[in-house]
């Protein structure tokens, strides 16, 4: 019904009018309201199926209008019912008369608590005009239990429910199987013993094995075949050579004929060497002979190719008995020296191996950070209490009545609201809330006035939520309002802005962020969404986004 500000007791009398007079115009003043009143309500009827149900059933609410053609009709959308809960909003049935048209819109009504419950007025704007239904009164009556045929048992304690096992599993095998893949590698290729090549195991030979083996070599080439006296004394001389600077002299590969002549015959001289004159006089030969093929060119017969290898075999022989044997002191320094080489070769292994796996982690950690930033991998390797709850299994649930949906990292917590004592009888408050230590704090609160309202002031709400959270120690409050309005269309205000929050026990503060959303509905229900958090925080910006994203009032749609 329009609601017309007309105050009958302001009319005055003027130029002295009798009191019978102005008894006339306020009476005919009071018959054009009501005349009007009628009429305007003629336009808009609502009923229910029946004033008396038991807890749970449901009744239908019908609002019918009747209007012009051309008029936009909207009907109450929501829980605007309250204390009864919508269930159901049906379809919108349309009778067309003449250049009317009636509109019959059903709505199915529930509560699960027993009393006399009154159904408040409902808003429907026909146009550019906002007309009101009457309220009507509904009996909620208790279901009657039989208690001689079935019992009466205590209500079952609260059970904890285990929270749903993530994926994290998955996680850990893959990271498992990249280590042993690099393990494996690191093995194959750097600690694995390998299988020795024929000329590593020629190299680990005594030098008088390996020379009489080059020797056997040499038979097996085909340099005399094919008359190539050049690479042949070559390798002879090499053999011999290569002989004596590991056991003899250690410049002999190096040195020229002469030189190497003369150190023998010191040696011989000194007893160092067991040597004969025939000795250094036949290699002294042969290595001269060998210099002549190699540099002028001289081409010996093939039979003395073959005698010269022959004599070499033999010196090799004279050599070896020609050397003193090593005495104990020698064989532990050499021992010594062979352990020396393997803890070498075990340290540059270990070396390697701890290259290259700094390399690898160094590497995936720029290449990560390249892609995903720097900040995620590094709250990724050392933890972040933020980026785990953006990460973690969201709850998506609903608190309050009427409620309010919403999907969150954690369950919210009922949280106990005391209410002045002038106040008690005439509200209301049901408060739920999480918090994540000086970090993120999500609270949702619902108020619930004993009596229906024309209209609701919100802004005192929203000012209320800003001196709480003065009262708790904020301050530099910056404030900015806008309308809001969720998925489902319900319409609501959100006020946002910055302000700085003390930390626990200490003076202090924290740059942050804070969004409140408010709603009204019914002339008698405010329900409000409060979130705060660090400003620097940038999970936490992703998390209040997706909080303000899933926040409904109607049921969501699944």
């Amino acid at each position: 019904m329009k609601k017309l500000n007309i105050n009958i007791k302001g009319l005055t009398i003027k130029n002295k009018e009798s009191r019978k007079t102005c008894f006339f115009k306020k009476t005919a003043l009071f018959l054009f309201l009501t005349l009007f009143s009628q009429f305007a309500s003629a336009q808009v009827k609502s009923t229910i199926d029946s004033t008396k149900i038991m807890i749970g059933e449901q009744i239908t609410y019908h609002i019918q209008v009747e209007t012009d053609t051309i008029s936009l009709v909207v009907f109450p959308e929501g829980q605007t019912f309250s204390p009864l809960e919508m269930i159901e909003s049906y379809d919108t049935d349309t009778i067309k008369n003449k250049d009317k048209y009636n509109l019959i819109k059903k709505y199915g009504l529930t509560q699960f608590d027993s009393g006399k419950y009154t159904i408040p007025r409902q808003k429907i704007i026909i146009g550019d005009k906002t007309f009101f239904t009457d309220s009507l009164k509904v009996e909620v009556t208790d279901v009657a239990i039989d208690t001689l045929k079935q019992g009466l048992y205590d209500i079952k304690p609260l059970i904890e429910v285990k929270k749903s096992s993530s994926d994290w599993w998955k996680y850990l095998l893959l990271t498992l199987l990249i280590i042993g893949i690099f393990a494996f590698l690191i093995y194959w290729f750097i600690w694995r013993k390998k299988p020795l090549t024929e000329e590593e195991q020629i190299a680990l030979l005594p030098p008088y094995d390996r020379a009489k083996l080059a020797l056997k070599k040499l038979d097996e080439c085909q340099y005399l075949e094919n008359e190539n006296l050049k690479d042949y004394y070559s390798d002879l001389t090499f053999i011999i050579r290569k002989y004596l600077d590991e056991k003899v002299y250690d410049r002999a590969l190096e040195s020229t004929t002469d030189e190497l002549i003369n150190r023998l015959r010191i040696l011989k001289d000194g007893n160092q060497v067991d040597l004969s004159f025939d000795d250094i006089k036949n290699l002294e030969s042969i290595l001269k002979r060998a210099d002549l093929v190699k540099f002028a060119k001289s081409e010996p017969d093939i039979e003395l190719a073959k005698l010269d290898r022959d004599t070499i075999d033999v010196e090799i022989d004279h050599v070896k008995e020609a050397l003193p044997e090593p005495t104990e002191e020698e064989k532990l320094q050499d021992e010594k020296y062979r352990q020396e080489l393997e803890r070498k070769k075990k340290r540059n292994k270990i070396i390697l191996t701890i290259a290259l796996s700094l390399f690898l982690i160094v590497s995936t950690f720029i290449g990560f950070s390249i892609k995903y930033g720097f900040t995620y991998v590094k709250d990724t390797i050392i933890g972040n209490d933020s980026k785990e709850l953006l990460e973690g299994n969201w709850i998506t649930s609903e608190y309050g009545f009427p409620p309010v949906y919403i999907s969150t990292p954690e369950v919210l917590k009922r949280i106990d609201t005391p209410i002045p004592n002038e106040l008690e009888g005439q509200m209301k408050i049901t408060t739920f809330g999480y918090e994540l230590k000086e970090r993120i704090t999500v609270v949702t609160s619902t108020t619930v006035l004993a009596q229906a309202q024309d209209s609701l002031d919100i802004t005192q709400a929203i000012e209320g939520n800003l001196k709480t959270l003065e009262s708790r120690g904020a301050r530099n409050i910056f404030t900015k309002n806008e309308k809001f309005t969720t998925p489902n269309g319900s319409e609501g205000i959100k006020t946002s802005g910055t302000l700085d929050y003390p930390l626990n026990n200490t003076e202090n503060f924290i740059n942050g962020k804070y969004t409140s959303l408010s709603f009204t509905s019914g002339g008698k229900v405010i329900q409000q969404i409060i979130l705060t958090w660090r400003k620097d925080d940038v999970y936490a910006d992703e998390i209040m986004e997706r909080i303000l994203n899933s926040i409904e009032l109607n049921k969501p749609e699944k």
